[in-house]
């Protein structure tokens, strides 16, 4: 199994690069960035989790993020964890995510999902209700314009006829798409469209159980990776045995002693999960 670390990457703590970097170095493989264009201020949609912190409204691009920590790494995976792609335009999305993944050497991840906060949405103009088949369409556009010299989509909520679109991402036809969340139609949208799924661990292992239902129902090949792993080498075993392939475990966004005293944590969990 292997091990990242997700990152809120803000303007007030360590930078992308800087991050990237320190865990590169540190023998991580992989760390993906949250992404959150504004958060509205009438916080009508409740945070999961109590009080919002004020890294979610803070935080760099995702891509020009994910471009530092790229061009500051070597051999690094980098993602996105996840990119709400409900909130953006799928052809510029679709050349941010190729330009990423060919200026890295295909070291790029696609961590979707249609994220949690209703006025979010509809502030990019999409309507919460159709919100997952808006996700399913804008994935399948992006698709055919990474893997087409001449690309055209035609859907309830994309359309465009005959565009050309370059660079093509370095990995073929696509990077890896993983899906994010844990709602409970998820599965289906894994299967539908997506290379594997990138749940939240949560408060309990009920993810283990639909890893199991997941891997019963897929026809193919489907890749899980884990977000939000706590640093706990009996949970990272679980994981093993459920044959996840990445763990990840969040780390603070702040200065480097914050952030590597956490990364001190979840190595030290690492170590003794690989030890026992």
């Amino acid at each position: 199994m292997e091990f990242g670390v997700g990152y809120f990457p803000t303007h007030d703590g360590m930078s992308p690069g800087e991050v990237a970097r320190l865990v590169e170095d540190r023998g991580q493989n992989a760390l993906f960035f949250a992404e959150h264009s504004h958060i509205p201020a009438s916080r009508e949609s409740p945070y999961p989790g109590g009080e919002m912190p004020p890294k979610y409204w803070h935080c760099y691009d995702l891509f020009v993020a994910l471009t530092a920590a790229a061009a500051a790494t070597s051999r690094l995976r980098v993602g996105s964890g996840i990119c709400l792609v409900i909130q953006r335009d799928p052809i510029h999305t679709a050349k941010a995510v190729a330009s990423v993944d060919h200026l890295s050497g295909g070291r790029f991840e696609f961590g979707v999902g249609a994220g949690w906060n209703r006025e979010e949405m509809r502030n990019h103009g999409t309507d919460p209700k159709v919100r997952m088949a808006v996700l399913a369409e804008r994935v399948e556009a992006m698709k055919e314009i990474w893997s087409r010299h001449e690309a055209s989509y035609s859907g309830e909520y994309v359309n465009f006829d005959r565009i050309w679109s370059y660079p093509k991402p370095a990995q073929w036809p696509h990077p890896p798409i993983l899906v994010g969340g844990t709602g409970p139609t998820v599965l289906d949208r894994v299967l539908a469209f997506a290379d594997g799924w990138l749940p939240n661990w949560g408060e309990d292992a009920a993810v283990l159980d639909r890893i199991a239902q997941l891997r019963a129902r897929a026809e193919r090949p489907v890749q899980v990776q884990v977000m939000s792993v706590p640093a706990d080498p009996a949970v990272l075993e679980r994981l093993a045995h459920a044959g996840v392939h990445r763990a990840m475990h969040w780390l603070p966004s702040g200065p480097e002693a914050v952030v590597q005293r956490a990364l001190e944590q979840w190595e030290h969990a690492i170590g003794t999960f690989t030890v026992g």
